[in-house]
This record gives C-alpha cells, sequence and structure tokens, in this order.
C-alpha cells in the first residue's frame, strides 16, 4: 500500500488516503464502528502515513453520514482486522443520532428555502411575461 500521495492539497490527499484505506480495509470499506485509537494501528501498519492527512481522512470517514447511522445503532468496535474491541458507549451512540438529527434538519431548512427561491423566482419570471404582454403589444 504505498499510493504516492502529493503533498499540496491536505484535503485531497485525505481523499485519496480514506480510498486507498477502504481498499484496504474492511473496516473502512464497510463503515464499521472504528476502535479507539485506531490511528495506532494505522500507524504500526503502515508507518509512512503522514499524521495529519489521516487525521483529516479519519475525520471525513467519521463523519460521514454511512458511519454515524452505522455508529449509531452499533454495539462494538472493530479494529483493523475486523475484530471486536470495546463496546460503543451510549454517549457515542447518542452523539452519532444526535449529528444526524442536525443534519438532517440542516438538510430539510436548505431544501425550504431553495424550494422557496424557486417559488419566488417563478413569480417574478411570469410577473414579467405579463409585462411583456401587456406592453409589448404596443409598438
Amino acid at each position: 500500500m504505498n499510493t504516492p500521495i502529493p503533498a499540496d492539497n491536505p484535503k485531497q490527499n485525505a481523499r485519496a488516503l480514506l480510498k486507498t484505506l477502504h481498499e484496504a480495509f474492511s473496516v473502512f470499506r464497510d463503515y464499521s464502528p472504528l476502535a479507539i485509537g485506531i490511528d495506532k494501528q494505522l500507524h504500526a501498519r503502515l508507518p509512512d502515513l503522514e499524521r495529519k492527512t489521516l487525521r483529516i481522512a479519519l475525520g471525513m470517514h467519521t463523519n460521514s453520514l454511512r458511519y454515524l447511522k452505522t455508529l449509531e445503532k452499533a454495539t462494538q468496535r472493530l479494529d483493523l482486522d475486523g475484530n471486536a474491541g470495546d463496546e460503543v458507549s451510549e454517549e457515542h451512540r447518542s452523539y452519532a443520532s444526535e449529528v444526524l438529527r442536525e443534519r438532517f434538519k440542516r438538510d430539510a431548512e436548505r431544501r425550504k428555502l431553495q424550494r422557496e427561491a424557486e417559488e419566488q423566482e417563478r413569480q417574478r419570471t411570469e410577473k414579467l411575461n405579463q409585462l411583456v404582454e401587456k406592453f409589448g403589444k404596443h409598438k
């Protein structure tokens, strides 16, 4: 797993690293609840990983919708090999639920604002068309 990752864009590098982790480890591919300290396990196996890039990649993964949905219902955390580790605490399940609830609420509000903006634009266009019809006939 010696995928060369350019050092110019940490977020892009993290995406590339995350893709590599998905290909290499089923716990990432399946969005399984990761063991606390998974970063140390990764560094033990892949000592050339840049810590900052790994931290960003893990953040992207653990904040993803699929991961949070899995964590919300999970009971066990898994290591890199898929072996059961510590239990998922109620606090962590509750946190996942709260983040999901807030994210869905924000998305619903954003969609509502988008629909309202589209409706205002439709009404504006309709009004302009009416004015064109009314005043456009007198040439």
